[in-house]
């Protein structure tokens, strides 16, 4: 009897641990609220329920998977799904857009390392990040060189421009499609920051890339390096004061729950840059790849816009919960501009310094 009760209770205890593996729907990221870092008092409902497709995919002849580390609330991350469903709709359903955000397949460098390999087909890679393909794409990351929606407008419509830029990693198999957005750089912080003098005051986190740390260490300015999703931590408990981000990251992902102040730099704007295993496209039939590529130049164009108009309502609404802004002095602003100057001569080597000097041209005021 006893070895009975002991085999129910084995049995049982085995059912709750193992019991529904094999059979669970994929569980949402930890992240469940807008991006990566973002904390909810409760848990919530899958996020991304209201994105599944209004069609069965399971009939695809061809399945182009694509992946990013942020919530579709961004503009620049929701055309991933706008591709999704217009490439589905112009294919007859042969080929399915298998759109993966929210960090699904993995952070930035282990997906990178996919794409590279093929496990992972495309990317909207951020450009912090993409800088670690080939330096050239740190060309969009530089101070003052693509610092406005109008200026990156013109690097993408000018071919002798965006050309070079989209080649740049193709001795990796990798090319560069094209790119969304989420907005101009400036400065998140727990305490007022309205010139340089109060700047040098605050320990800012920057991204995890090269180009970034060395815009400060020029600039002159405290920072820290941090993975994305320390910092809301860091915020609250003062490891950090400070943030160098975008209005609209800042606001979908509540950042200025703990950072009450935005200092408006727009010193450079920041990208979702699409990129894609050229080797997997290329066995893609012709009329599919026309109508992939042609169908994200379209929709990346479409999100670019929409991303000023998010721009301007998330900054309203920030506003509309205290938050302050303000905009450094023109000398202040000059003063970035000139200690910018090695930053150009060091990246000018890795980038190309004629490349370099023909976009600084070009975009020029």
């Amino acid at each position: 009897m006893m070895k009975i009760r002991f085999s129910l209770l084995l049995l049982s205890s085995m059912l709750l641990l193992f019991g529904g593996v094999g059979c669970r729907k994929e569980q949402a990221p930890a992240e469940s609220a807008p991006t990566e870092g973002t904390q909810q008092e409760a848990p919530a409902a899958d996020p991304l329920a209201g994105w599944q497709p209004r069609f069965d995919p399971a009939g695809a002849e061809f399945t182009y998977i694509l992946s990013n580390v942020d919530h579709p609330a961004i503009e620049g991350i929701a055309v991933g799904y706008h591709i999704r469903d217009k490439v589905w709709e112009r294919s007859n359903g042969r080929l399915y857009v298998d759109f993966r955000p929210m960090a699904q397949l993995g952070g930035e460098r282990d997906v990178l390392n996919k794409l590279k390999l093929g496990a992972v087909h495309g990317m909207l890679c951020s450009s912090v990040a993409a800088v670690n393909v080939t330096d050239r794409l740190g060309i969009v990351n530089l101070p003052f060189v693509i610092d406005s929606f109008d200026k990156l407008e013109k690097f993408r419509r000018t071919p002798e421009l965006f050309k070079p830029f989209s080649e740049a990693a193709l001795d990796q198999g990798i090319m560069v499609v094209d790119f969304t957005g989420y907005g101009p750089y400036g400065w998140v912080t727990k305490t007022p920051v309205r010139s340089l003098a109060d700047a040098r005051r605050v320990n800012f986190r920057v991204a995890q890339a090269p180009v970034n740390v060395d815009i400060y260490r020029a600039w002159g300015l405290k920072f820290t390096v941090l993975p994305w999703p320390d910092v809301p931590q860091a915020l609250q408990t003062g490891v950090i004061d400070g943030l160098d981000h975008t209005p609209i990251v800042c606001s979908i992902t509540r950042k200025f729950d703990y950072a009450k102040y935005f200092t408006r730099l727009d010193y450079a704007q920041g990208l979702y840059i699409h990129l894609m295993n050229k080797r997997w496209l290329d066995r893609l039939p012709a009329d599919l790849q026309t109508i992939l590529l042609t169908t994200i130049e379209e929709e990346s164009a479409r999100a670019r816009s929409l991303t000023r108009e998010q721009q301007e309502r998330e900054i309203a609404a920030a506003k509309q919960q205290g938050i302050e802004f303000f905009e450094l002095a023109p000398a202040d602003r000059q003063q970035l501009m000139d200690r910018t100057a090695p930053v150009y001569q060091q990246w000018g080597d890795k980038i190309g310094r004629e490349y370099l000097e023909k976009v600084r041209a070009a975009l020029a005021d």
